[in-house]
């Protein structure tokens, strides 16, 4: 019996050795005696991995595109090599074709699962990017197996990809209800587009792009020999970009620049260029024309690497990104103020609930003044940068929330601009079916009313030449948006009908406090400012030569987006001219001047100081309801309330007359509220100047 035990043992171990020595003889190396028929194909082959070799070691991941061709070539004439089909493997992962990696990376683990120490973690980071949830575990568990334990650092990384690839199971269950829309050839091409920066209202999209110019004297960087970056701008034309324009210098130079970030009304560019480890410039619309790169305070920029960069609602905050020591993590996000003198702050970090101990990146601020985005490495991310959001309310800012799948994927997603509507968002991807390399894509926010019918096709392979919706929804739902009002139209002269350079100031009436300051296009005199909702505004318009301009704009109660369009029409102090001042406010039924009255109180004082010949009348109006005696006594009550403020502020008694008109001059209709109240109102007349 022990014989047989014997032989049973003996035979085993010669068939293992037997199955081992053809699994070894599968791995065919680059060794001339395994060509004997093909010496010149084989050199060729050594020569070509040699190169593509050199290439990396020199150029790091920069000439990727070149090394890649070289390896696949010298793979065609041998496809059995496990060193090359890992380095083939490694090479995909570092391009936008991730998934292209995972039959070299397959093959060369069938070949020799030793053959480099990564195989098993580049294998499990491929299925991870191609959402393969439990190959991808199970390969990583593998790699973690055959690390080290003197090597608690790539332990730390393989159980954070563990983690990742759970919480990507978890939300590709419930996917965000989104339609995901390629912008169209007048935007992407067949070169890269990235960074996409909107104004609040969609009409303008500024973004970057890698491409050849038409004149054909494109400039290429020796680092890859790509196309420098170059900043581009396209407009909404009734939902179609026109053919983007390269607007030249200054804003692009002769080495990279890159769109970063565009202030809401579009007058205002942070740009970035690599100079000084990384830096954040500054480039402001005067007319038609951008003024040249103005580089960002020390407060700001530094002799380390700020990538990103946000404006607030009113200008008077920045949110950017830095990796410079004393932070969180790698890169974090922090904030600096505008003080008093127009001069930007020392920088603040955000601090633990928005950066984690892993890299933060490409930071927005929405238009409502309270709604952070950001791209981040830590928190719950599915892989790579995932999308968060944030809201700041009551001091302090929410747990990030991740946005979802399929706008965020296994891979980096960054670089998100939403608009003001909360509806739409822009962002850039590698989807198969695009135009050629990186293009630009527009999300549309469904809500999550509605059950989400998905469709059977994996989303990140799915291509189609047109614009794409990647989720198929039931019927159509009521979207949630933003409460935030978008004020918009142009500044004209009221005679000439001409674009006026205007100031636009937003006072806060409540707290009598100055919100920010905007200004016109000289040159269209186009306006545009976001209003977070939650307040009373007043709006006064200036400019040289002209009397202000009032309006009121009350959204402490608006509980969604909303657009006004308001050409306004600037007055000169001509005699008889009338202006209304729309933010005079009286208790209910009497004459007594309310706290929110004294912005535009002021104004008015300041231009009788700025104009001392000018004389006035203040009027004041009613709408029909009541008697008509009751109506003229209330409205010269509320006219003389005005010009009492007026003298307690040192305008000479002699310059001012005051009279009540109640209903006897309505400007609108009194059979509707709104008619109504724009009946009820304070103007003042010029009677001399």
């Amino acid at each position: 019996m022990r014989k047989i035990y014997l032989i049973l043992i003996i035979f085993t171990l010669t068939l293992l050795n037997s199955i081992n020595s053809v699994i070894k003889a599968q791995n065919v190396e680059f060794e001339k005696e395994n060509f004997p028929n093909k010496k010149d194909q084989y050199k060729q082959a050594v020569r070509d991995i040699k190169e593509a070799d050199k290439i990396i070691e020199n150029e790091g991941t920069n000439l990727i595109s070149q090394a890649l061709p070289l390896y696949i070539k010298a793979n065609d004439f041998n496809p059995n090599n496990a060193l090359l089909n890992y380095k083939i493997g490694k090479c995909y992962l570092m391009t936008d074709e991730k998934v292209k990696s995972i039959p070299y990376l397959e093959k060369a683990a069938k070949l020799n699962k030793d053959v480099n120490p990564d195989l098993m973690y580049l294998l499990g980071k491929a299925y991870h990017y191609n959402m393969e949830w439990d190959k991808a575990i199970s390969t990583y568990k593998e790699a973690m197996n055959k690390t080290s334990s003197a090597n608690p650092a790539k332990i730390k990384e393989i159980q954070k990809k563990i983690e990742e690839c759970n919480t990507g199971k978890e939300l590709i269950k419930k996917p965000t209800r989104v339609f995901i829309d390629n912008i169209g050839p007048g935007v992407n091409t067949k070169y890269p587009e990235y960074s996409p920066c909107i104004s609040a209202d969609e009409s303008m999209i500024i973004f970057t792009s890698r491409r050849d110019n038409e004149n054909g004297t494109t400039l290429v960087s020796p680092e890859d020999n790509k196309p420098y970056e170059d900043i581009y701008i396209s407009y909404n034309d009734n939902g179609k970009w026109t053919d983007a324009i390269n607007p030249g210098k200054p804003l692009n130079s002769d080495t990279h620049d890159a769109a970063v970030a565009l202030s809401p009304d579009g007058q205002k560019l942070f740009i970035y260029k690599g100079d000084n480890g990384g830096d954040i410039y500054q480039c402001d619309l005067k007319k038609d024309q951008w003024s040249k790169p103005d580089r960002l305070p020390k407060t700001i920029n530094t002799e380390y690497h700020e990538s990103s960069a946000s404006f607030s609602f009113d200008g008077k905050t920045i949110y950017f990104v830095s990796d410079k020591p004393g932070g969180f993590g790698g890169r974090d996000i922090y904030m600096s103020k505008m003080n008093e003198k127009g001069k930007w702050g020392e920088a603040i970090n955000l601090g633990p609930i928005i950066n984690t101990p892993y890299d933060e990146e490409s930071v927005f601020m929405h238009p409502d003044g309270k709604t952070l985005y950001f791209s981040s490495k830590g928190h719950n991310t599915m892989g790579g940068y995932d999308i968060f959001k944030s809201v700041f309310e009551n001091g302090t800012w929410s747990d990030p929330e991740n946005i979802g799948y399929p706008v965020n994927t296994p891979d980096d997603d960054v670089f998100l601009s939403v608009a003001a509507n909360g509806k739409h968002a822009y962002y850039t991807s590698a989807k198969p079916g695009g135009y050629g390399d990186k293009d630009i894509y527009m999300i549309t926010f469904l809500g999550p009313e509605k059950e989400v019918v998905t469709n059977t096709e994996d989303n990140l392979l799915a291509s189609l030449t047109q614009p794409i919706s990647e989720t198929v929804v039931e019927k159509a739902v009521e979207i949630k948006t933003n409460q935030v009002t978008i004020l918009k139209g142009k500044i004209l002269d009221d005679i000439t009908k001409q674009p006026v350079l205007g100031t636009i100031e937003i006072t806060d009436n409540e707290k009598n406090q100055l919100v920010a300051t905007f200004e016109s296009n000289a040159s269209t005199g186009k306006y545009l400012v976001s209003l977070p909702s939650g307040k009373n505004y007043g709006i006064a318009v200036k400019s040289e030569n002209y009397l202000f301009h009032s309006e009121n704009i009350d959204v402490k109660s608006e509980k969604s987006y909303q657009e006004i369009y308001k050409d306004i029409y600037l007055k000169k102090a001509t005699v008889g001219t009338k202006i209304v001042l729309k933010n005079i406010f009286f208790d209910f039924d009497k004459s007594t001047l309310r706290n929110e009255s004294t912005a535009e109180l002021e104004r008015l004082t300041k231009l009788l100081n700025d104009m001392p010949a000018l004389r006035i009348e203040i009027s004041g109006h009613t709408d029909n309801k009541g008697t008509a005696t009751y109506n003229k006594k209330l409205s010269e009550d509320r006219a003389q309330a005005v010009v009492d403020y007026l003298v307690s502020k040192g305008i000479n008694k002699s310059r001012l007359e005051y009279k009540g008109y109640g209903f006897d001059q309505p400007i609108a209709k009194n059979d509707t509220e709104q008619g109504r109240q724009m009946n009820r109102r304070t103007e003042f007349k010029i009677l001399s100047k």
